[in-house]
């Protein structure tokens, strides 16, 4: 970067020109790019490096990654130039006279093991400061933060001049972190900090930096010093024109002295670059900055005031402002671009100031930059303007590529413009692309190619394309064609004894090779012998031996792959029952006990042993029981023995060289499990009869037989009632006492002893029977079914009635049938499915815990057959007359008869079918129902229900009526208006609904706030006079007709008004015009330029006017700001507020405040500068 300069004063208190001159263009904006290369070396040789750490090894710079973005331009100000003993800081570095001092070194802390050291440095230099952290007993890496002073946090600000890396040295266990600083500036002078922060430990450290200023040379050559190099550095100057020359390396050919000073002074703007050219002058904006400081005397202007500047700078897309200052306003103004005028656009837009005429260009491009003149009247001012052409970035880097000789290799890039001019490297020298190079290199749009197709091992090496805006590289290795596997070794378990073949191919064929046993050569004997056949290799062992197991592996001479494989001599596992005493391999166990059964195995290697019990698998860690394995017997343990454990055990044996299996059984013997509950099937006076299931688990040994005890229901002994074993499931216990409860429990008994009682059986009363059921009566006869009547038995005793037990047969048999297989609690029963005009016989008996009473039979037969009775329809008391609904409610009617056998049922309405999907009607025995579930005014009508049995006929009607809202009057008119009174006549309703009109409702309503009021209710004639109007006013009427229903849902309203007048004098209003509010909006107050403190919030004013209210949008550099916690807007009584929190240097730029209505908008805008307090 040039040294800054200061800004021109201009004389006489004219105004500065607006447009911005080459010498304070802006610093561009930081390119961001991802680097995972080691930082470049030092290419100047004569710069002064300080360096207090040794770099990271090569292996682990590799490795490092870093994030590159250029540090900003922290300039200082010319006046502190000349003094070449001052230091510049923006932090809280040493004072001048404190750098000559020792610094301390702190001591050591628990993090940092070395500390980073200050330094001196001369301009464009590099240096490189070490901090490196100890993680023997860190779980996880530290964070470290470098800071310049006191705030500015140097991890945003890396890039070309700046770069940090991490490394971590596994064997040592240290981090090491470094802070590169590449070409380093005046302005990077200063106090730097290193922070390491690790959970809630904390440790920094402070170090200085001093950047030294090279020696000036005392002659100035203005070809020389306004050069640039080929490859168009940045820092060789502020604009670099060297684009169309950059491919063009300038010639040294000796010239005669020429004072190019005198030309350039002479010369016009649009010759400068003509001239730079012709004397090899490549930094044109060096050169427009020198000749502007260049002290020239011109002659004042009768039209203008103030002139252009000789040249202006602006970047590609941006935005420039040509302001002229005019002596004679009243002058015509005329603006030229290369000699044709230009007319107003979007792009070019004319702005007037006072005595100022500004030319405004927008979004500038490459065929913006031409000369431009402005003419007022006879004089003309002329200028220049070049637009800078952004930097071409890489967008897309280049992939490394790894292939092998004679592969077609195809490297790819991407950049940020179209037609970009590239050059593309190998090892850092520029690839030939001649008609004859190996090398092809296409383009396509922003993509890039370099295309080598027949690859060979020279081409190894790493490959980068060169833009303006950054450089990417990728490394390309080819190498041989590598050795092909066709088949590898496979490894292998073979039984003992049994030959052993190994088979291998490769290719390329013909290849000799090796074969290694654990690492020691193979050599062919009687027992081995190795074979080679072109491609193939085999290694063939005839009677294999437990020493022929291990790792094999063969090796092609000439490569460093081998192929491996592993060989396992195994011997298949067995099972030794025969040394097991027992029968048929039945292990017999009392349960309670322990049992242990070990079994002798075998097997090389030694097998895998699983006990399993069914599915499921016996561990060795088992509780109670276990499984263990031994290296000749495997055993299974059993501690307390439950019936659970009855079964098969199966012992399964697993090893390389096969599998094999026993099983045994072992068996539980126990007490047997308690009968099941008895039941007592018959109780007598003093007796009762039981019976019982047997166990269901015997225990492992047979039944012998059973114990029976009995005890009172209130007591708690029991009582034995046998001490011989009872070997049948059924018993009848005697000599009980009649009417007292009893229970009764039963005992199973086998070889190993006597079980737990069963559960008590359901508490039973030794009592006799009742008597036989009374008044036995037939209720109904149908052709199918006859239904019995009776009355309780008169003694029912102790024990209760449990229910009633029917039977019937038929006249002249004795086959009596039980018609209900449950008793019946009832007194009454119906009898089904019995054969028409039969004659049968009916009896009952009463049925209690003592059994069944003595039959209750009836003395005669009963003939089944139904009797005829004549139908009769019952039609409740609201349906003698018309039955009303209103339309949507439901309609659910009920009409019961009477009638036998089942009366026919059918609705006709209007003498017409009931349509089914209209109304529904469900019939029963003994009624009819017609249901609607959403009566509409077509159900209403005359319903004809008629009921027939055989040739008797009942008949009945229902009168429906569904009725709805009436429609509104008709034609409602005003007769007559005198004084203070009008008469309305209408006539009725079209549609009333389906129901007679009850009255109607009249209402009346002012013209001018037409509110409805209501004047009469309930009315029943056709006319009315409304009395009682106020004069003056104007009215509407209205009415509502009205049934049972309600109000009709619209009114009739008149067609004319009826004016109240007062007689005499009439008033007529004047036509009144209301005032049209609207405006578009218009900023009353303009924002204006604003100067801002880092770190305090910042407000921007502003205030407009408009109808309808605007919409307020806030913009920063013509982006609109939203949902951004760093700003607050405002906007009360069209003053509108943006504020901005904590501001930094980088909210500083361009703010607008833009207000929208239906009607147009309004934009303002204004600068905002943030500075940063220095710190004395």
């Amino acid at each position: 970067m040039p040294e800054p300069t200061k800004k021109d004063e201009t004389p006489n208190g004219e105004k500065e020109s607006v447009a911005t001159d080459s010498s304070e263009a802006p610093m561009p904006t930081p390119e961001i790019s991802l680097e995972v290369s080691p930082p470049p070396p030092d290419k100047d040789d004569d710069a002064t490096t300080n360096t207090p750490s040794p770099p990271p090894p090569p292996e682990d710079a590799n490795t490092a990654k870093k994030l590159s973005i250029e540090l900003p331009n922290d300039s200082i100000h010319v006046s502190a130039m000349g003094r070449k003993d001052s230091v510049w800081s923006l932090g809280d570095g040493q004072a001048p006279e404190d750098l000559d001092k020792p610094v301390d070194t702190p001591p050591l802390s628990s993090l940092l093991i070395e500390r980073p050291q200050g330094g001196s440095i001369t301009v464009g230099g590099d240096i490189s400061f070490v901090a490196k952290v100890e993680a023997q007993d860190l779980l996880r890496k530290p964070t470290i933060k470098w800071f310049k002073g006191k705030w500015m946090d140097l991890a945003s600000k890396t890039g070309k001049h700046l770069q940090l890396k991490e490394t971590f040295d596994r064997r040592t266990k240290i981090h090491t972190f470094e802070m590169h600083i590449i070409k380093a500036k005046d302005n990077y002078a200063g106090n730097y900090r290193c922070e390491v922060t690790y959970k809630d430990k904390f440790d920094s450290c402070s170090f200085d930096l001093e950047v030294k200023e090279l020696e000036q040379s005392q002659s100035v050559d203005i070809r020389s010093a306004f050069k640039r190099s080929s490859e168009g550095h940045e820092d060789a100057g502020d604009l670099d024109f060297s684009g169309l020359l950059k491919h063009r390396e300038p010639k040294q050919d000796e010239t005669p002295e020429v004072d190019v000073w005198e030309i350039l002074k002479s010369a016009r703007p649009d010759q400068y670059e003509k001239i730079a050219f012709e004397y090899g002058i490549t930094d044109l904006r060096g050169l427009l900055k020198r000749l502007k400081k260049t002290k020239k005397e011109e002659k004042k202007s009768e039209a203008f005031a103030k002139k252009l500047d000789p040249a202006y700078q602006v970047d590609k897309g941006g935005k420039i402002r040509l302001v002229v200052d005019l002596a004679d306003p009243t002058v015509e103004l005329k603006w030229y671009k290369n000699g044709q005028e230009i007319r107003p656009t979007p792009k070019f837009i004319f702005e007037q100031k006072g005595t100022q005429r500004i030319l405004v260009i927008n979004n500038c491009g490459l065929n913006d930059d031409a000369a431009y003149s402005v003419a007022a009247g006879e004089e003309k001012c002329t200028t220049e303007l070049f637009v800078k052409e952004l930097p071409v970035k890489i967008t897309k880097e280049i992939e490394a590529v790894k292939t092998t000789v004679n592969e077609r290799i195809e490297l790819e890039c991407e950049v940020s413009e179209e037609g970009a001019q590239v050059k593309w490297c190998k090892n850092g020298v520029e690839v030939p692309t001649g008609p004859r190079s190996r090398y092809r290199v296409k383009s396509d749009g922003l993509k890039h190619w370099l295309i080598i197709d027949d690859a060979s091992k020279e081409d190894t090496g790493t490959f980068s394309l060169m833009a303006s805006g950054g450089t990417s590289e990728a490394k390309v290795q080819v190498e041989l064609k590598p050795l092909k596997i066709i088949q590898d070794l496979q490894d292998m378990t073979v039984l003992l004894g049994q030959p052993l073949k190994m088979h291998c191919e490769i290719f390329p064929g013909n290849v000799p090779g090796r074969w290694y046993r654990n690492g020691q050569l193979i050599q062919s004997n009687d027992r081995i012998n190795i074979l080679q056949r072109a491609k193939n290799h085999r290694l063939e062992i005839v009677n294999s031996t437990i020493h022929d197991a291990g790792d094999y592996t063969f090796v092609p001479e000439g490569y460093t792959q081998s192929l491996c494989a592993k060989v396992h001599i195994v011997d298949p596992p067995r099972v030794h029952l025969e040394s097991l005493n027992f029968p048929d391999n039945t292990v017999t166990i009392v349960a309670g006990n322990k049992l242990r059964v070990e079994i002798p195995i075998s097997g090389e290697p030694a097998p895998r042993v699983v006990w399993m019990k069914g599915e499921r698998v016996i561990l060795d860690s088992g509780h109670r029981v276990r499984a263990e394995t031994f290296p000749d017997h495997t055993s299974l343990t059993i501690d307390i023995a439950e019936k659970d454990d009855t079964g098969n055990y199966k012992i399964v044996l697993q090893n390389e060289a096969g599998e094999a299996g026993a099983s045994i059984k072992v068996k539980v013997v126990d007490i047997p499990d308690p009968p099941e509950v008895p039941l007592v099937t018959e109780v007598g006076g003093d007796w009762c009869s039981m019976t019982w299931e047997p166990p269901i688990y015997d225990g492992g040994s047979p039944i012998l037989g059973y114990f029976i005890e009995r005890k009172k229901k209130q007591s708690s002994r029991w009582m034995r009632l046998n001490f011989d074993l009872n070997k049948e499931t059924t018993f009848e216990p005697k000599k009980m006492i009649e009417g007292v409860p009893y229970e009764v429990r039963v005992f199973a008994v086998n070889a190993i002893g006597v079980s737990k009682p069963s559960e008590p059986s359901k508490a039973f009363v030794p009592l006799a029977v009742t008597s036989e059921p009374t008044m036995l009566v037939v209720d109904d006869v149908t052709d199918t079914t006859v239904t019995m009547k009776w009355r309780p038995p008169d003694t029912i005793g102790a024990a209760g009635l449990d229910g009633y037990l029917v039977e019937y047969c038929i006249e002249g048999t004795d086959d009596w049938r039980v018609t209900n297989k449950e008793l019946t609690e009832k007194t009454k029963y119906t009898i089904t499915g019995l054969p028409p005009e039969a004659k049968i016989l009916v009896r009952v008996r009463a049925i209690n815990a003592a059994g069944a009473s003595t039959p209750r039979t009836l003395q005669h037969s009963i003939l089944v057959k139904e009797v005829i009775e004549p139908p009769k329809i019952r039609i409740p008391r609201h349906l003698k007359q018309t039955y009303t609904r209103k339309v949507g409610e439901a309609v659910n009617l009920v009409i019961p008869f009477m009638g036998k056998p089942r009366p026919k049922v059918s609705w006709l309405k209007e003498g017409q079918t009931v349509d089914p999907t209209q109304v529904t009607i469900r019939n029963t025995d003994c009624d009819s129902i017609i249901f609607i579930r959403k009566a509409e005014r077509k159900h209403s009508g005359k319903y004809d229900m008629k009921v027939e049995v055989e040739n008797h006929v009942d008949t009945a009607i229902i009168d429906i009526q569904i009725v709805d809202l009436p429609g509104p009057p008709q034609c409602v008119k005003i007769d007559e208006v005198w004084g203070g009174n009008v008469a309305l006549d209408w006539t009725p309703p079209k549609d009333n609904g389906n129901a007679a009109i009850t009255g109607y409702t009249i209402q009346k309503a002012d013209k001018k706030t037409m509110e409805w009021y209501t004047c009469i209710e309930h009315y029943h004639r056709t006319c009315i006079t409304i009395t009682e109007l106020v004069v003056g006013n104007e009215y509407y009427f209205r009415i509502y007709s009205e049934n049972m229903v309600g109000l009709s849902e619209g009114a009739t309203q008149t067609k004319d008004s009826a004016l109240i007048v007062k007689e005499g004098m009439q008033l007529k209003n004047p036509e009144y015009i209301d005032h049209d509010f609207k405006e578009p909006p218009k900023f009353t107050q303009p924002l204006i330029n604003t100067f801002a403190i880092a770190g305090y919030n910042a407000t921007l004013n502003c205030s407009v006017r408009a109808n309808p209210r605007p919409k307020v949008i806030w913009m920063k550099n013509k982006i609109a700001i939203i949902d951004d916690p760093r700003y607050r807007m405002f906007s009360n009584q069209g003053v509108c507020t943006l504020e901005i929190r904590k501001p930094s240097p980088y909210d500083g730029g361009m703010y607008s405040c833009k207000a929208i209505n239906d009607l147009g908008d309004a934009l303002v805008e204004c600068k905002l500068e943030v500075k940063v307090p220095t710190q004395e």
